[in-house]
């Protein structure tokens, strides 16, 4: 189950990385987090908001490293 929704959620981060930011794929699976979160942070002005606790709390239920 956890890995259908790593699925979801990779597609449509490439999604989002391809409206954006004009990735296509192979530039989207090269990336780093630190890359995409960068070009989602310039794209989105430099007042977007952080993940705040709760945010991040969410994000690692849903995405576990275990």
């Amino acid at each position: 189950m956890s890995e259908r929704r790593f699925a979801d959620g990779a597609a449509r981060l490439a999604g989002v990385a391809a409206a954006l930011a004009g990735w296509r794929p192979d530039e989207f699976w090269r990336a780093t987090p630190a890359e995409l979160a960068t070009v989602i942070r310039a794209l989105g002005g430099d007042d977007a908001p952080a993940a705040g606790p709760d945010e991040l709390r969410k994000l690692k239920e849903m995405f576990p490293d275990g």
